[in-house]
C-alpha cells in the first residue's frame, strides 16, 4: 500500500463527513486535524501536537502521509479539506526506454512507498528516473531546482516530454500548473501557500535541502509522494541524515564507477604535482608563516568547526590580524594560481587543443585570469543569461574548444562535448570534485574523458586534494 493511502478523485468524501466531526485541513504549511479532543484516544504521529491556541492537533504539513494513514488504520471517518492537489489526466507522452538501473531506481523508490532518494552519477540520467516516477503516479507534481538555470532545463523537459503547460515559480514568475518547477528560494517563500497544490515533489540536487530555510519548505509541503536526486547527498555537515524525515531513506544508488563504460564515458583521472618556482616558494612559505604565526599566538584550532570563524573574527581586530589575513590570502593564491600551473595548463591546452575542455577554478578572479592568458570564454555567476548561453553553444558546436569558469558549472549543466577537465584549483568538498568530474562523463560517441587534476606541491593544497578525492570514483 502507498504510503499516501489517499483516496481516487471520486472518493465519496461527503458521506464519510456525514459520520463523523473530524476534518483535516491546510493552513500555512502545516496540517490542522480538527473534531478530535485534547485526550483523544486515536494513534496519532508524533508529529501531531495539540494547539491549544486553535484548539486542534497540528502538525508540519510533512505529516499528512503518515497522519492519514493513521486515522485509515484506525478505522476512523475523516473529512479530508487538506490536500488540492489532482491527478493528471494524462502521462508521458514522449517516453525513452529506460536503462536497467533507471528501471531499478524506479523500482526501488515505489517499493518504498513512493518516498526516498535516488543517487545517480552526473549523465546518468536522473531527471528521467523522475519523469518515470510523475507518469507512474500521475499525481500533480512539483519539482524543485538550485538554480534558474536548472529550472529552465526541467522547464523545457516537462514540457517536451508531458505535451502540457507547464507552470514556473522563480525568477520573477509566479505561475502554477498541474506540472510545476520551482526554485529552492522561491518554494521556501511560498510553500505555506501552495503547499497542498501537489501530490508528488521531486527535489533536484536534493543535498541543498537540509539547510535550515530549505528543510522548512520541505516540511510545508504536503505531498505524500517525495524522490530526492543527487550525485552525491552526502554534506560535510553531516545534515543529509535530514533527508530521511525530509525526502525518504536512499533507496538506490548507483556510482561512476558502476555505469562507466557501459553508460557513462569510459574516464581517467590524473594528479599532477607542480613543484612552485624558487621565488614562489620563498612567496609561499613567507606568507604561510606570517599566518600561521598568528593562529598559534591566538591559540586558534583550524580544524574545528569553528576555526575558520574564530579566524576571521581575531583577524579582523588589529593591524596584525590584518595582515595574517592577506598573508592567509597571498598563499592561497600562490597555491592555486601560481605561475607555474598556469605554465602546465598552456601544455594540457596544446595537448588538447582537438578535444573540449573545460578549466575549473576555485576562484572567479583566477577564471577571468585563465580567460585573459589563453583567449578562451570564461562564466561566472556573473555572466549574463543571452552570453552564457551563447558561451556554451559555441562550445557544444566546436567553434569555441576550451571554457574557463569557477564554481558555477559544478553541476546542473548539460555539456555532452565536453571530454577534458583540468581543475586549476577547488576546495576540499568531495562533492564539488565529483561534480566537476561528471560534467565531461556524459556519453557522446565513442568519447574518453580524462580529469585532470594539479596540485601545487609542498602546499596546504596537497591536504585539499586528499579530502576531495574519498570518493570511489577516484579510488
Amino acid at each position: 500500500m502507498a504510503i499516501c493511502t489517499e483516496a481516487p478523485v471520486d472518493y465519496p468524501r461527503a458521506a464519510m463527513s456525514t459520520a463523523t466531526e473530524l476534518e483535516l485541513r491546510f493552513v500555512g504549511g502545516t496540517i490542522e486535524l480538527r473534531g478530535a479532543a485534547q485526550t483523544t484516544a486515536l494513534p496519532l504521529p508524533p508529529a501531531c501536537r495539540w494547539d491549544a491556541r486553535t484548539r486542534c492537533f497540528r502538525a508540519p504539513a510533512l505529516a499528512y502521509a503518515a497522519l492519514v494513514r493513521a486515522l485509515r488504520q484506525a478505522g476512523q471517518a475523516y473529512r479530508d479539506a487538506a490536500r488540492r492537489y489532482g491527478v493528471l489526466e494524462e502521462g508521458l507522452q514522449v517516453r525513452r526506454v529506460p536503462r536497467p538501473f533507471q528501471s531499478e531506481a524506479l523500482a526501488a523508490w515505489s517499493a518504498a512507498e513512493g518516498r526516498g532518494v535516488v543517487a545517480l552519477p552526473t549523465g546518468a540520467g536522473k531527471s528521467d528516473v523522475a519523469l518515470l516516477a510523475i507518469d507512474a503516479r500521475r499525481r500533480d507534481a512539483l519539482v524543485i531546482a538550485p538554480t534558474l538555470d536548472l529550472v529552465a532545463q526541467w522547464y523545457d523537459l516537462l514540457r517536451t516530454r508531458f505535451r502540457c503547460d507547464v507552470g514556473v515559480v522563480g525568477g520573477g514568475e509566479f505561475v502554477l500548473k498541474p506540472l510545476t518547477v520551482s526554485t529552492y528560494d522561491s518554494a521556501h517563500l511560498h510553500a505555506e501557500h501552495f503547499g497542498a497544490r501537489f501530490g508528488l515533489v521531486v527535489f533536484d540536487e536534493c543535498h541543498h535541502l537540509p539547510s535550515d530555510a530549505y528543510a522548512l519548505a520541505a516540511r510545508s509541503l504536503l505531498a505524500p509522494y517525495r524522490l530526492g536526486l543527487s550525485a552525491t547527498p552526502e554534506r560535510a555537515d553531516g545534515r543529509h541524515a535530514l533527508l530521511a524525515e525530509l525526502v525518504g531513506p536512499q533507496v538506490y544508488r548507483r556510482d561512476v564507477v558502476d555505469l562507466a563504460g557501459a553508460y557513462l564515458a569510459e574516464y581517467r583521472v590524473e594528479q599532477i604535482l607542480v613543484e612552485l618556482t624558487a621565488d614562489e616558494r620563498a612567496a609561499y612559505n613567507e606568507a604561510r608563516q606570517l599566518y600561521r604565526e598568528f593562529v598559534a599566538a591566538a591559540g586558534l584550532r583550524m580544524s574545528s568547526p569553528e576555526g575558520w570563524s574564530q579566524f576571521v573574527m581575531r583577524s579582523s581586530r588589529t593591524t596584525e590580524g590584518r595582515r595574517a589575513m592577506a598573508a592567509y590570502q597571498r598563499q592561497r593564491l600562490l597555491a592555486f594560481a601560481a605561475p607555474s600551473k598556469l605554465a602546465y595548463v598552456e601544455h594540457l591546452l596544446h595537448h588538447h587543443r582537438r578535444d573540449r575542455v573545460l578549466l575549473f577554478t576555485e576562484r572567479n578572479d583566477a577564471a577571468y585570469e585563465l580567460s585573459r592568458r589563453f583567449l578562451v570564454p570564461v562564466i561566472t555567476h556573473q555572466t549574463k543569461v543571452t552570453e552564457r548561453s551563447a558561451i556554451l553553444a559555441a562550445f557544444a558546436a566546436g567553434t569555441t574548444r576550451a571554457l574557463a569558469t569557477s564554481k558555477v558549472l559544478n553541476e546542473g549543466v548539460d555539456i555532452p562535448a565536453a571530454n577534458v577537465a583540468i581543475v586549476i584549483s577547488g576546495s576540499g568538498s568531495v562533492r564539488e570534485h565529483v561534480q566537476r568530474l561528471g560534467r565531461i562523463l556524459r556519453q557522446n560517441g565513442d568519447k574518453r574523458a580524462v580529469l585532470y587534476e594539479l596540485v601545487a606541491s609542498g602546499t596546504s593544497e596537497v591536504l585539499t586534494s586528499s579530502r576531495r578525492r574519498e570518493h570511489v570514483a577516484y579510488q
